[in-house]
Formats: structure tokens, sequence, C-alpha cells
């Protein structure tokens, strides 16, 4: 069984518990908060052994948003929001501020669990040691990226991405493949949420961005030349 702590945030009590229920019959430890400013300082208080965090959109106090904004300050633990909103805007927003992945409400409690076990098992999965793709290292074990020896700080969806085209380096990958492998399920927004990332991740590597090709009217290639 497993002995994962999960914060699960939601200003509806009646979805907390149901939340906690699934999660609870499956091994998981759970804290809960009702409204933006308790998630803080849950979070705050149990940063080392909170791996995972389900943050609705909408609460008083404070949004989701906001918690996530101070969240990704001094963290990269999985996001995953869930929102009652099903705009490509507010999707592409939420990525841009590191959301892992979305939930849409209504859910079911089984497809969210199946989510939740997904990603901590991408997270925890054992790993390769420190590869070095012309000055930019993967550290799989430690899930870090340095540039140049220089630390960058990417979201769990960000280094997900980037390993993967690194893993397929020289091959054009589409983006119904990339969002099949690194999404981990059917993914049905908008192929931008790639283009999205790319872009960060092009930014965050500098001058080594260079190396994610732009294939055009197939999707992306990681190269070295």
């Amino acid at each position: 069984m497993p002995n994962h702590c999960i914060l699960v945030v939601d200003d509806e009590q009646r979805m907390r518990k149901l939340i906690k229920d699934f999660l609870k019959a499956k091994g998981y430890s759970i804290l809960e908060a009702e409204d933006g400013e308790k998630a803080l300082e849950i979070f705050e208080e149990n940063k080392n052994k909170i791996q995972l965090v389900l943050l609705d959109v909408m609460m008083p106090k404070l949004d989701g948003w906001s918690v996530l904004r101070q969240i990704r300050q001094e963290s990269k633990i999985p996001v995953v929001m869930l929102t009652a909103r099903g705009e490509e805007q507010d999707e592409l927003f939420g990525f841009e501020l590191g959301v892992d992945e979305y939930i849409a409400k209504p859910f079911s409690p089984k497809i969210l669990v199946a989510r939740v076990e997904a990603i901590l098992k991408r997270v925890t999965k054992d790993t390769q040691p420190i590869e070095d793709y012309a000055g930019i290292e993967i550290d799989k074990e430690g899930r870090t990226v340095k540039v140049d020896q220089k630390a960058i700080e990417l979201s769990l969806r960000e280094y997900e991405l980037l390993v993967y085209l690194i893993e397929n380096k020289n091959i054009a990958l589409s983006r119904d493949k990339i969002l099949n492998n690194v999404w981990n399920y059917d993914y049905y927004g908008d192929s931008r949420t790639i283009d999205s990332h790319i872009k960060k991740i092009r930014h965050k590597l500098g001058k080594k961005g260079k190396y994610i090709k732009t294939i055009r009217g197939i999707g992306y290639k990681f190269e070295i030349k």
C-alpha cells in the first residue's frame, strides 16, 4: 500500500470527503484545507511530507491560482487543479503558472485516483544516474536539470516533457504522441498546451533551447547539432 501524503484543498466539505474516502481506501495519507489561506498554512507546516496537492480553483479567501503561485515559489511538488471551468484559456493560464494536470468537475473518483497514482508513480519510480546532453544534465534520481552546471527550475510537466524529448532525440514527435506519452491519458484540450510548455522550457534552457526543434506540421524534435 502506498504511504504518500496528499493535500486536498476544496471549499466543499462533501467534495473533500469524497476524494479523501477514495484515496484513503488506496492507502494514501490525507490532509485537508477548506480555503486557500488554510491550504498554504498546512502546506508550510507539512511541505516535507506532502507529495501531491489536489487544488480547487474557486475558493474563498485565496483562490487556487494564488495558492499555486505561492507554492511554486518554493516547490516543484505535483499540483493537480480541480475545476469546473472548461475554458481553454483558463487551462493555458494554469499551465503557465505550473499546473501539472487538470481534472474537470464533475469527475469519476476512480479516474481521479488513477491519475494520482500515475503521477506519483512517475515521480517516485526507479531512475538512472545523471546523464549529460551537450551541457544539459538530467538527474533522474533527483528529478533536477542543470544547464552548464547551473540548476534550472522546471515544473513536473515541463521536466517530463523535456526528458521525453531527450529520450527520443532525433525523432520527430507529433503533438498527439507527446500528449499521449507525457500527459499519460487521453487529453481532449488544445494541442497548444504543448506549445506553451515548449516555449517555457526553451526559455529556461537559454541558448540550449535551440536543441528543441519545431517540425512544421508535425510537432517537435530534440536534436543536438
